[in-house]
């Protein structure tokens, strides 16, 4: 499976938000944050937490890329 974080990279943009506040705001490691940046997978627990911060939903955090 191939997934991509660029939905979630967009949303901070238009919420004017680091990805260093993210993590702050989450609790995410920085080494899940990297992991993100690579477009590694994270666990669902990663995914409900920051769309829990930022009030949104699945697809605004990451986004199927077909192979």
């Amino acid at each position: 499976m191939a997934f991509s974080y660029k939905p979630l990279w967009k949303l901070l943009i238009d919420c004017d938000m680091t990805k260093k506040q993210l993590m702050q705001k989450t609790g995410i490691s920085k080494s899940t944050m990297d992991k993100m940046a690579r477009g590694e997978m994270v666990s669902m627990e990663i995914i409900d937490r920051i769309c829990s911060a930022l009030s949104c939903k699945v697809d605004s955090v990451i986004e199927h890329i077909e192979r």
